[in-house]
Order: C-alpha cells, then structure tokens, then sequence
C-alpha cells in the first residue's frame, strides 16, 4: 500500500489493486502495517517478476492474466529455491510451494538474497538466449 495525502492508503501494484476490488465498500477490515523492508527494492522486484512474466508469455494472452501472473511469480519463487516441501494427502510423495514474500515473512537482508536467486533462476530459465536488446532491459534491474 502507498500512504496518499489525508490518511489514505492505495494499491501500491495491480495485485493489491485486484485484491481491493474483492473488499465490501463501507465495512472494517482490519490491516496490520509493517514496515521492515525497503518498499522501494519491493517495487523493483516485482517490477523484474512484471518485466520476465512479459518477455516469457510473448504475445500470449491469458484468460485470467493476474492468476497467470501469480502462478509464473511462484513458480520462478520455486525455480530461486525459496519453497517449502508439501506432502501430498496421499503420502506418496510431495509438492513444492513458493514461500511468501510477504514483507511479515521476509525481512530485508533474506529479499535481497532471494532477489539474487530469483534474477539468477530467471537468467538460466526464461531469458537463455535472449537478444542483447532484452539484455540491455535486464542490466537496468541489477
């Protein structure tokens, strides 16, 4: 959330945004602020998840463009390492889920490092032979 002039807070990206939209107007909900991160290193990451979602759809389009986008942002998430092993309710084996990066859940030191390993797994998975001009678009994040 940004905090705007007058006491409001507002989407601070589209997920939030979406997310909002699913809220009733006019009730209570109450909201716990935390500030342990850098918001700004936090806009930039998810500015880098933003940039490779698009380089790795191409001209793709999505039904339902935020569930696709939520599901590339935690499948990269998984690709980095930053997963927790679930069993399966049958016990014959296990799935691997993205940790949260929420900022509850991550403090600023632990998002860097990830920041590093997410970069990395989306250089050796989605931009493996990209063009130098999409290089060039990648230096700006790093």
């Amino acid at each position: 959330m940004l905090k705007q002039p007058g006491g409001v807070l507002s989407p601070a990206d589209d997920i939030a945004a979406e997310y909002l939209t699913k809220l009733k107007t006019g009730e209570v909900y109450p909201v716990e602020v935390k500030r342990s991160r850098n918001p700004q290193f936090h806009s930039k990451v998810f500015a880098f998840f933003q940039f490779a979602f698009n380089y790795w759809r191409g001209e793709c389009e999505f039904q339902e463009e935020a569930a696709q986008f939520d599901s590339f942002r935690k499948q990269l998430t998984v690709q980095a390492g930053y997963y927790n092993q679930v069993w399966k309710l049958d016990g014959l084996g296990f799935t691997l889920e993205a940790k949260s990066l929420s900022y509850g859940n991550m403090d600023q030191t632990e998002f860097e490092e990830f920041s590093v390993a997410m970069q990395n797994a989306a250089m050796r998975t989605i931009f493996q032979g990209a063009d130098d001009s999409v290089i060039q678009e990648l230096m700006g994040f790093f």
